[in-house]
C-alpha cells in the first residue's frame, strides 16, 4: 500500500472517530437549545405546581414550552430540563442566600412524545395537525440515530478492509460516511427549521431570550467531519485501485 494512501485512510479514521464522539455526545445531552429568563420568586406553591405540570404525562406542547421559556429551560433529543430553586419557602426571602440555590431538573421524552402530532396552535388539539412541525420532530429525533448507526457499520467494513489488506471495500466506508454526513445535516436542519416554527405559534415573554446550546454545535461540526472523512475513504480507495490496474496492465503488456 502506498504511503499517501496510508496516510489519507489513517487521517480518514482519525476523523470518523471525532466525528462519532461529537455525534453520540451531542445525542446524549441536554443543550441543543438554552432559554435565558429572569430568577422566578422563590414560592414553594408556584415551584412544585410548575414542576408537576412540566413533568406530568399528560403536559402538552405548549405546557412544557411555557415552563421552559420562564425557567432557564434546556432541551435535548431525549430530554426536557428547567431550574427551580431548591430550597422552597413558604415565604419569599428578603434577600438572595445560599439558601437560594438553583437546581436543574429533567424529565424524558416519552417515545409517544417524540412521535405524537403537533397542532397548529400548539396546546390546542382542535385546531388541526401541523403537518410539517410534526414531520421536522421526527427526523429531528430519527436521523441523528441514523446517522451514528451508519459511521458505526462503516467502520466494520473499515476493519475487515485491514484485515483483508485492501483499501478497494473502504469505497463502501465512504459512502456510508456521506450518507451519515447528509443524515447530520437534514437532523440539524430540521431542528432549526422547527425552532423557528415553534417561535412563530408561541412567542417567546418579555425578558426571555434563546440560543442554539453546545450539544446541537457538536452535531453541526460532526457533519463536516463526515463529509471530509468520506472524501478522504474514497478518494483513497478508488486512486489506488486505479494505479493497481494500471500496474497489472503494464506488467501483462
Amino acid at each position: 500500500m502506498d504511503n499517501r494512501f496510508a496516510t489519507a485512510f489513517v487521517i480518514a479514521c482519525v476523523l470518523s472517530l471525532i466525528s462519532t464522539i461529537y455525534m453520540a455526545a451531542s445525542i446524549g445531552t441536554d443543550f441543543w437549545y438554552e432559554y435565558r429568563s429572569p430568577v422566578q420568586e422563590n414560592s414553594s406553591d408556584l415551584n412544585k405546581s410548575i414542576w408537576t405540570d412540566f413533568a406530568s404525562d399528560e403536559a402538552d406542547e405548549k405546557t412544557y414550552n411555557d415552563a421552559l421559556f420562564r425557567n432557564n429551560g434546556t432541551v435535548g433529543l431525549w430530554r426536557r430540563c428547567i431550574t427551580i430553586p431548591q430550597n422552597t419557602y413558604w415565604y419569599s426571602p428578603p434577600e438572595r442566600t445560599e439558601s437560594f440555590d438553583m437546581v436543574t431538573k429533567c424529565i424524558s421524552f416519552t417515545l409517544n412524545e417524540q412521535f405524537e402530532e403537533k397542532f397548529v396552535d400548539p396546546g390546542n388539539h382542535n385546531s388541526g395537525i401541523d403537518l410539517l412541525r410534526t414531520y421536522l420532530w421526527r427526523c429531528q429525533f430519527l436521523l441523528p440515530f441514523v446517522s451514528l448507526g451508519l459511521m458505526c457499520f462503516g467502520a466494520l467494513i473499515g476493519l475487515c478492509a485491514c484485515i483483508c489488506r485492501s483499501l478497494y471495500p473502504t469505497i463502501a466506508t465512504g459512502i456510508l460516511h456521506l450518507l451519515a454526513g447528509l443524515c447530520t445535516l437534514g437532523s440539524v436542519s430540521c431542528y432549526v427549521a422547527g425552532i423557528e416554527l415553534l417561535h412563530q405559534k408561541l412567542e417567546l415573554p418579555e425578558n426571555v431570550s434563546g440560543e442554539f446550546g453546545w450539544s446541537f454545535c457538536l452535531a453541526c461540526v460532526s457533519a463536516p467531519l463526515q463529509f471530509m472523512a468520506s472524501a478522504l475513504f474514497i478518494w483513497a480507495a478508488h486512486t489506488n485501485r486505479k494505479e493497481y490496474t494500471l500496474m497489472k496492465a503494464y506488467r501483462v503488456a
